[in-house]
């Protein structure tokens, strides 16, 4: 059977390269395919910051439903948007290996303490600001504004720098680059992979390695009915069993502490030889307090880590955190 699989995406620039990259696999192993086109709530809503609204599958919604209406087959997003719990009648087909799991700082000016040649080229050191001093020099006002609508990357970044001032940034990844530019920010907070996906990481970046990213960052996922064998036997052709396992572990984890995108919640999982080291915090909103975990285990026995990081973390200071946050909204 020539069936045409319809693949729904958003209209964002990133959410179309995400789903061509499906269309081009697809096509590897013989199927045809074709992209449909959803808007989506968070693509419409530009003003009010993520954690306002509900945030729980806001990227996701109208895919979801065009999906279970029989309007598309297949449905591509950033694995992170995606909530860990899929609505009834969807699962996941395939997850695509992951790229950069990494947050990137694209600044304004001369906001990194230094940059330094390597053989590969321009590496820049992490900052180095002391936000102390800093402050004492502005006469008492923060001198560094970042912009970013996550508020994990807005806790982590108060909990190192507790001075600066951070301001709510939304829309795409070229209404964001647009915006920071027209602004009087110092600089904004992306997601390294979106920006090199579509080719727009600008020479003025570096990446955040002190920022733990959001569970699953980097990570594309495709998802479909769960009664269309078709689909689910075309996409399983191109799953990436470690990525797959690894963005498992990372989302257990933000399950296991009832977190969502409102909450600064982090977790990186990797495998190196045959064992997965892994890696989770919880901060508080203002960024103040924060209680984090690692743990190695072998491959084999790595099923059940996010679940059981997530209550060690609990039980050394992470309980008391989720419940001031839970508190406060």
């Amino acid at each position: 059977m020539n069936k045409v699989i319809r693949i729904g995406t958003r209209e964002s620039q990133l959410a179309v390269w995400q789903a061509t990259q499906v269309k081009n696999l697809l096509s590897q192993f013989g199927f045809t395919a074709e992209l449909v086109y959803i808007k989506s709530e968070g693509d419409i809503d530009l003003k009010t910051p993520l954690y306002e609204m509900g945030v729980q599958g806001i990227f996701t919604r109208s895919l979801d439903i065009a999906l279970l209406n029989n309007r598309i087959d297949l449905a591509v997003h950033s694995l992170k948007d995606v909530p860990t719990q899929l609505p009834k009648g969807i699962v996941t087909a395939a997850i695509l290996k992951r790229a950069s799991h990494k947050d990137l700082l694209v600044f304004k000016g001369e906001l990194p303490a230094a940059i330094t040649e390597s053989g590969n080229g321009a590496s820049y050191s992490p900052l180095t600001i002391d936000p102390a001093r800093a402050t004492a020099q502005s006469g008492g006002h923060s001198p560094i504004t970042i912009a970013t609508s996550s508020i994990r990357r807005k806790a982590q970044w108060l909990n190192r720098y507790p001075n600066h001032t951070i301001e709510n940034l939304r829309g795409n990844v070229n209404t964001r680059l647009q915006k920071l530019a027209d602004s009087h920010w110092n600089g904004a907070i992306f997601a390294a992979a979106g920006l090199e996906r579509i080719g727009l990481r600008p020479a003025q970046s570096i990446e955040l390695d002190w920022m733990l990213p959001a569970p699953a960052q980097g990570a594309i996922v495709v998802a479909c009915r769960n009664e269309d064998q078709y689909a689910i036997e075309a996409c399983q052709l191109f799953n990436d069993d470690h990525t797959a396992l690894c963005t498992a572990i990372e989302r257990d984890f933000l399950r296991a502490l009832l977190g969502g995108c409102s909450t600064p919640i982090s977790a990186l999982a990797s495998i190196v030889n045959d064992e997965v080291h892994f890696e989770g915090n919880i901060l508080s909103l203002d960024g103040k307090e924060k209680a984090s975990i690692e743990k190695t285990v072998a491959i084999n026995n790595s099923n059940d880590l996010g679940v059981i990081a997530a209550k060690e973390m609990l039980e050394n200071g992470g309980q008391v955190i989720a419940d001031k946050i839970r508190n406060a909204k």
